[in-house]
């Protein structure tokens, strides 16, 4: 017998936008949605994405059963199915929405929903497996595991994690591991040209930054009319000759860690064959690597090792940041100064449950694998920049907690801001510069209490000193 429940009003979710949602702009970001991709948003409300995404000149349509039932829901390259499963209050019809949209997908199905932390937000009563609301609205909210879990139950296919609440279904390796190149070797920018000299410059700089050089399919259309009369050994002779050696040796060495940390992301789902693998990251292989086995033999390697506690703390006392007795921050504009073990253990945590936006600085535990991305708006502009929120993901378990502290009276904040950016960060020397005053008023000699605002409001007022900016001076007399 099916269940029966009171009449809910979907449509009265769907709200007006005045910008992209963040599953379409974070799908755009991750190049999974691109401007010769074809879009079906399947429950498109009131067409916000869709009308945004066509001024972008992508080829987009809506279907929605309320504001659009008359389009043809046709099979496209990429589906959207953003904020629909959570106000779908059916269970079963809710996995048959999924299904159906999985169906109509050619490449990639964008899957987004409400996430369990949002639960303050929503108010009613018990309904099913959520709440109705007093405007007759359903909302269930979900965890990003549960989410994911109920993707890859459902369509059986490979998935990775966009943004906490994002999750992306492949409808093939190969475009799971475009979107796994794309997050960790990253995109090849291209300098621009316009004479066969500037051109020339673009391939050198190419061939600095990788270590490598680029195959003919790996230009830009804007480059190959300019080099058209250079024959290609004449133009590797002349690449090869301008570009500054000890750079490419740099650029070589980068790519192999980017290569390292691709391929130790994408076995997850199984170890990719060569052939299956983005043309870029094929070159990158047999340009650093005596074999697809050997590269394969190494990523596994560093696998292993991610386990290895007494290796990981290792790595860590080798790594730029901040070491703890508990664990490593890194603030982001350092985490690529990071030992490639250390990014592998982001990366997994990235791929599994989604990075957020917003993020400055990164924690990484010594042990029980806990990665967590925290946001400190004011990082650079402010001293001591309080925390806004804090996202876990537990690598054990997959679970992930979000926090958020600015309603807090008493909101933790960041000493020593140097500590957690490389060395020669252009901002470290004017962080040092404060610490080492605020060390010789007194102000660390009580570390357990200025942690927080007050403790730390506290200990200004006890050595009689205030901040102006990044500098300290004696408080003023009343």
């Amino acid at each position: 017998m099916e269940a029966e429940f009171p009449k809910v009003l979907r449509h009265r979710t769907a709200i007006a936008r005045a910008a992209l949602s963040m599953p379409v702009r974070q799908a755009l970001q991750d190049g999974v949605v691109r401007p010769d991709t074809s879009v079906l948003d399947f429950g498109s409300g009131r067409g916000g994405d869709v009308a945004r995404l066509r001024a972008m000149g992508v080829e987009a349509r809506g279907w929605d059963p309320y504001f659009d039932p008359d389009v043809a829901a046709t099979p496209s390259n990429a589906v959207l199915l953003v904020y629909v499963l959570n106000v779908i209050e059916d269970d079963a019809e809710r996995t048959e929405t999924l299904r159906r949209a999985w169906t109509l997908a050619d490449q990639v199905l964008v899957v987004s929903t409400r996430l369990s932390w949002e639960r303050r937000k929503v108010t009613g009563v018990p309904l099913a497996d959520g709440t109705m609301t007093s405007r007759r609205t359903f909302q269930r909210l979900f965890s990003p595991g549960e989410l994911r879990a109920l993707v890859e139950r459902t369509t059986k296919a490979g998935t990775a994690a966009g943004a906490p609440g994002v999750v992306y279904a492949f409808k093939s390796e190969t475009e799971r591991l475009r979107f796994l190149a794309r997050r960790t070797t990253g995109v090849v920018e291209w300098l621009g040209g316009e004479d066969e000299t500037s051109a020339l410059a673009a391939v050198i700089d190419y061939f600095e930054r990788r270590g490598r050089l680029p195959a003919v399919e790996e230009y830009p259309e804007h480059l190959l009319p300019l080099l058209r009369h250079v024959r290609q050994a004449e133009l590797r002779r002349m690449v090869v000759e301008g570009a500054a050696a000890e750079r490419v040796e740099l650029g070589r060495a980068r790519t192999l860690l980017d290569t390292l940390l691709f391929l130790g992301v994408s076995v997850f789902s199984g170890r990719p064959r060569m052939n299956d693998l983005p043309l870029g990251v094929q070159l990158d292989v047999r340009a650093c690597f005596s074999s697809y086995r050997e590269a394969c033999a190494r990523a596994d390697r560093l696998l292993l090792k991610l386990r290895d506690d007494s290796y990981v703390r290792g790595a860590m006392r080798n790594s730029v940041g901040k070491l703890t007795p508990t664990a490593l921050y890194v603030h982001r504009r350092a985490v690529e100064r990071m030992p490639v073990v250390l990014r592998l253990y982001e990366h997994c945590g990235a791929v599994a449950a989604g990075r957020p936006e917003g993020w400055d600085v990164l924690k990484l535990n010594h042990s029980g694998r806990q990665v967590a991305w925290s946001s400190y708006p004011t990082f650079d502009s402010e001293p001591h920049p309080r925390l806004a929120w804090s996202y876990a993901v537990s690598m054990s378990t997959l679970d992930a907690q979000f926090s958020s502290y600015e309603e807090r009276e008493n909101r933790p904040l960041l000493h020593r801001k140097e500590e957690f950016l490389a060395y020669d960060d252009e901002a470290a020397p004017k962080y040092r510069r404060l610490t080492a005053q605020e060390v010789r008023a007194g102000l660390y000699e009580r570390p357990e209490i200025i942690g927080l605002e007050r403790g730390w409001q506290a200990e200004l007022a006890r050595c009689g000193v205030e901040l102006r900016g990044h500098r300290l001076v004696k408080s003023r007399a009343d």
